[in-house]
């Protein structure tokens, strides 16, 4: 029972998660401004705005212009409640400080995922606020892995930032230097590097598979963000179930 509120609260605030992106992108005022239709501007009533039901209810269309509605608003939303279901699986309520900044780092990461998939950009209204989060969480709470954590964050963001130096940003951004600080901070050594591995490995595969059916060349511009917050997500997930098979494969 209380594993479907968990499912039910990340809907909602997948829901939220989704106005962050859109105003973001927008400079609209994030919490002080009514949810209207991207397409034709009419203010939307609660009806419209149930977490998923009001897609399927609408068949995924705007009840006021009948235009569809983007897929991103009911994948977030769904993403949201699953990602804090399985989260809540591994730690539960009684270990609810872990299992709060978990949540929330969740929420950073998927905002990451799809602003930098939509507009090949990583926030610092975002990154920033999450760093120091998962800073704060590192010297309060688990204080005692600090250096663990700290080296991985170095090490991630100056290999990222060599990458930036090297091909004067025309490989990477700084954004996705910032984003590597905040995926060692969270994930610890070594699994930062099974994240950054499977991130490297996406990436190309999908990168070929585009270029293959034509959809980018060689030199179009790919945004990594999403690949780089999207393996953070698995690894923290399903990381205690990769350590062994990594370890294994490069003979650690």
């Amino acid at each position: 029972m209380f594993s479907f509120f968990i499912f039910l609260l990340g809907l909602s605030i997948g829901s939220f998660l989704n106005v962050v992106i859109c105003r973001l992108g927008s400079k609209e005022p994030i919490l002080f401004s009514r949810s209207r239709c991207p397409k034709c501007g009419a203010l939307l009533k609660w009806l419209d705005l149930i977490p998923l039901l009001s897609f399927v209810l609408t068949w995924g269309k705007c009840r006021y212009c009948h235009r569809k509605i983007s897929l991103q608003y009911p994948l977030v939303e769904l993403a949201t409640g699953l990602l804090f279901l399985l989260i809540f699986n591994q730690f539960s309520i009684l270990n609810f400080i872990n299992l709060f900044y978990y949540l929330i780092i969740i929420c950073f990461l998927i905002v990451i995922f799809v602003y930098d998939l939509k507009y090949y950009l990583i926030p610092d209204k975002i990154i920033y606020p999450a760093i120091i989060i998962s800073l704060l969480y590192s010297l309060f709470v688990i204080h005692n892995s600090l250096f663990n954590y700290l080296l991985s964050a170095i090490s991630a963001s100056g290999f990222f930032l060599s990458l930036v130096l090297i091909s004067r940003g025309k490989w990477m951004g700084l954004g996705d230097v910032k984003l590597a600080i905040l995926m060692g901070l969270v994930l610890g050594w070594p699994n930062i590097l099974m994240a950054l591995f499977l991130a490297f490995m996406s990436g190309a595969m999908i990168g070929l598979a585009l270029i293959i059916a034509g959809q980018k060349t060689i030199k179009s511009q790919i945004p990594f963000g999403p690949f780089l917050s999207g393996a953070t997500l698995l690894i923290m997930i399903y990381g205690q179930y990769s350590t062994n098979w990594f370890q294994n494969l490069f003979y650690f």
